[in-house]
């Protein structure tokens, strides 16, 4: 769904490849993707394992550059900053969640979501933590280390880290992989909440159709391409 005019949108693509190896056999991961994302919206990238979406996601947040075309992201060309560029340009735009939670196992919950926000430098990290923290109901576990948390409560602590720099793009990729059907329902739940009192952008990147249902567009890949684009309960 490319748009010309990019004055709303947070994400705009062009014929963005990715290509791994060398000739005479190169692999193509990403194949002349084209996407725009409005901001405020949920999106869904939707495929199965090796559709190129978690490459797409990589690329889109910076961790990855790609091959060829043009990204950019939140008003920067990607395409025309070096590493430490990035990373700065990572830093309080872009929140990520995974599906393995990556805390810090020696710090608390507190100390997991304030600290990464110190370190870059935002003021009153650890009153954000805490407010952060309350809005996803570990109010009372503040001071609770990893190992002390259930995975659905780590996974909070993994959205409020993301979310605590207040950034304009949120990715989620399967970020209820490693939990219960019930505990990954009120993860999204809590997720989409977050996302729209924030007015963040939310990309997840997913397997599964019926979470995808839950965005306002889906975008599916297969083999590195985009074959369809549509909104939730349209047939593609």
């Amino acid at each position: 769904m490319p748009n010309d005019s990019n004055a709303d949108m947070v994400i705009s693509a062009r014929a963005v490849t990715l290509t791994l190896g060398a000739a005479p056999a190169p692999t193509n991961i990403l194949r002349s993707i084209d996407l725009d994302v409005a901001r405020g919206s949920s999106v869904a990238l939707l495929g199965p394992s090796g559709s190129g979406k978690s490459s797409l996601m990589a690329i889109l947040s910076g961790l990855e550059r790609a091959t060829s075309g043009k990204v950019e992201v939140a008003g920067l060309d990607f395409g025309v900053l070096d590493e430490d560029a990035l990373a700065r340009a990572r830093r309080g735009r872009i929140g990520i969640v995974l599906q393995a939670f990556h805390l810090l196992p020696t710090m608390t919950a507190r100390e997991n979501v304030a600290v990464p926000m110190e370190l870059a430098g935002i003021p009153d990290a650890f009153a954000r933590a805490d407010a952060e923290l309350e809005a996803v109901g570990l109010a009372h576990r503040l001071d609770h280390y990893p190992a002390q948390l259930s995975g659905g409560e780590q996974q909070r602590v993994a959205i409020a880290r993301a979310l605590g720099p207040r950034p304009a793009l949120v990715f989620a990729d399967e970020p209820t992989g490693n939990l219960d059907t019930k505990t990954g329902a009120a993860i999204m739940d809590l997720l989409f909440e977050r996302q729209k009192a924030a007015g963040a952008t939310l990309i997840v990147i997913t397997h599964d159709a019926h979470l995808a249902e839950r965005c306002d567009r889906i975008v599916e890949l297969a083999d590195g391409r985009i074959v369809a684009d549509h909104a939730p309960g349209v047939p593609a």
